[in-house]
């Protein structure tokens, strides 16, 4: 019998279910700007967080210029 650490092996769970855990556990949200299950404001304001938080993506500033 081989014994492996958790995570190298064995099936891997889907990212919904990782993104869910996260939240539910730690209170960290993975979220992309591009979910259909949101609406336009939603997605801007997921856009205007990120921006706030992390700068403005390459692909945004290359838009603007």
């Amino acid at each position: 019998m081989k014994w492996l650490p958790r995570g190298y092996g064995g099936d891997r769970r889907p990212p919904e279910e990782v993104k869910r855990d996260g939240w539910r556990d730690l209170g960290l949200l993975a979220v992309s700007i591009d979910d259909n299950r949101l609406t336009w404001p939603e997605r801007e304001l997921v856009k205007q967080l990120g921006e706030k938080l992390y700068g403005q993506r390459p692909q945004t500033q290359e838009k603007r210029k």
